[in-house]
């Protein structure tokens, strides 16, 4: 089966309309239980205007397969 390329282009904030919204690279932090964890690399789209920050299919993916509120959910498969 072929992977679908779940890439997006935004050229318009969805929160508050803003067309300076630009796709980055770079770390994404979160805390879950106050275990802050970082993964390196994500794309994703930011608004600088009012710090929206939207991320497609594979940038979620990656985030859940470092999130520890995921590792239990992929170990038990």
């Amino acid at each position: 089966m072929e992977s679908m390329n779940m890439s997006i282009d935004i050229t318009h904030c969805p929160s508050c309309g803003s067309s300076k919204i630009k796709k980055v690279r770079g770390p994404v932090s979160h805390v879950v239980e106050g275990e802050t964890y970082t993964v390196p690399g994500v794309t994703y789209h930011a608004c600088p205007d009012c710090g929206e920050r939207v991320y497609d299919g594979e940038a979620v993916s990656k985030m859940q397969a470092a999130s520890p509120a995921f590792r239990g959910a992929l170990t038990a498969r």
